[in-house]
């Protein structure tokens, strides 16, 4: 889940680099998504690996 988030990150900065605004828009908010689902999913195995 983090990688697909990096790799979103990396296709926003190219595309914004480039001029494609509206890519980047879109990839940065994906990564940006990818990124707070990765970290709830992150709390929760640590909440639930303390309890065992």
């Amino acid at each position: 889940m983090l990688s697909y988030a990096i790799i979103f990150l990396i296709i926003a900065l190219i595309a914004g680099a480039f001029g494609f605004f509206g890519v980047a828009g879109i990839a940065g908010t994906i990564a940006k998504v990818l990124f707070v689902i990765f970290l709830v999913l992150f709390v929760i195995s640590l909440i639930r690996g303390r309890r065992v």
